[in-house]
């Protein structure tokens, strides 16, 4: 477990984001951390990046602590759930948290034809299974009149092939999103997804960010005639969590630049 030792203040907001040490999971728990959000951010393997996190989370004066957390085996997370308690109290004075933003992801790429049973069961234990169980498992801990936020891809609206078992996860989520905002509301839960378009970042290997042609490709057929930036993303999302939202409820929200229209 990596913490952030400072003084806490139990009046700060808190947001878990799963996936928080890189790509948009780090700009997501930045743009919070600018806003005087507390972090807590969960890594898969890499602890270096989550040292790293929680620095500049410090350099913006904000708070943070960060834990393990393979977000596609539901078996761990009652030991995790127990693990954020304990952190809570010794970051932030209060074993309760806000926001809950379930982020983390990887993503698979291969033809319909050719997709195995394998490469199916991890995007569906990753993007849906483990954001059902985690919510729900973690439900004791956020506040009444929290917020969810589940993260999609414009790939569940617009189509490229190769992609099928993960969009098909994706959408399966933003199905659970409207159901979750259904019947958390009377805690007064709000949850929305947020579903980003294709990003300059390592995810898939860094396609969209490395490869000139895949960048050229996605600028072609968006509007604002560019990649997207985690920049883009992270600050879509500090926006989201904040109280100008307040009143938006079971809501698909597409940061895309307008991908695919």
């Amino acid at each position: 477990m990596l913490v952030n030792t400072s003084e806490a203040s139990k009046n700060q907001k808190i947001a878990v984001i799963t996936g928080a040490n890189r790509g948009l999971g780090k700009s997501m728990a930045l743009h919070l951390a600018e806003r005087g959000v507390g972090i807590v951010g969960t890594y898969r393997n890499n602890r270096s990046e989550g040292d790293a996190l929680l620095d500049e989370i410090a350099s913006r004066g904000s708070r943070g602590a960060l834990l393990q957390l393979d977000c596609s085996v539901c078996s761990t997370f009652p030991n995790f759930a127990t693990s954020l308690a304990g952190t809570l109290e010794a970051t932030f004075g209060r074993r309760t948290f806000d926001f809950l933003v379930n982020n983390g992801g990887t993503g698979a790429y291969a033809p319909f034809a050719d997709t195995t049973e394998e490469q199916f069961d991890e995007m569906i234990s990753t993007h849906l299974k483990g954001p059902y169980f985690l919510s729900q498992r973690l439900l004791p801990l956020i506040v009444d009149g929290g917020r969810i936020l589940n993260v999609s891809s414009g790939l569940a609206r617009f189509t490229l092939p190769g992609s099928s078992a993960y969009a098909s996860a994706k959408g399966g989520l933003e199905v659970l999103t409207r159901y979750m905002a259904k019947e958390l509301g009377s805690r007064r839960i709000a949850v929305n997804v947020v579903a980003p378009g294709a990003i300059e970042t390592d995810f898939g290997g860094g396609r969209v960010r490395d490869n000139p042609e895949i960048n050229k490709f996605v600028a072609a057929m968006t509007a604002l005639g560019r990649a997207g930036l985690p920049d883009d993303v992270g600050a879509a999302v500090a926006a989201i969590l904040s109280d100008d939202f307040r009143w938006v409820d079971g809501q698909r929200i597409e940061v895309s630049g307008g991908q695919g229209i």
